[in-house]
């Protein structure tokens, strides 16, 4: 796991917090609130997989023993 994970949440928050904007002055709120809700979805389905690649490190670390 390196540092690239930590720009790549970043660059995806970024990005939902200028396009939410940019749709709620355009009066789009509900488009905004569902890209709001499609950038946490993209940022939890990242933490997630990174989590399943610990407990698979973890698993592959105790099978040892």
């Amino acid at each position: 796991m390196d540092i690239s994970i930590i720009f790549k949440i970043a660059a995806v928050g970024i990005l939902t917090a200028i396009v939410g904007q940019v749709l709620k002055k355009a009066d789009k709120d509900e488009i905004a609130t569902i890209t709001t809700l499609a950038g946490l979805i993209i940022v939890l389905l990242m933490v997630v997989d990174m989590i399943a690649n610990l407990f698979d490190t973890l698993k592959l670390l105790f099978s040892f023993y």
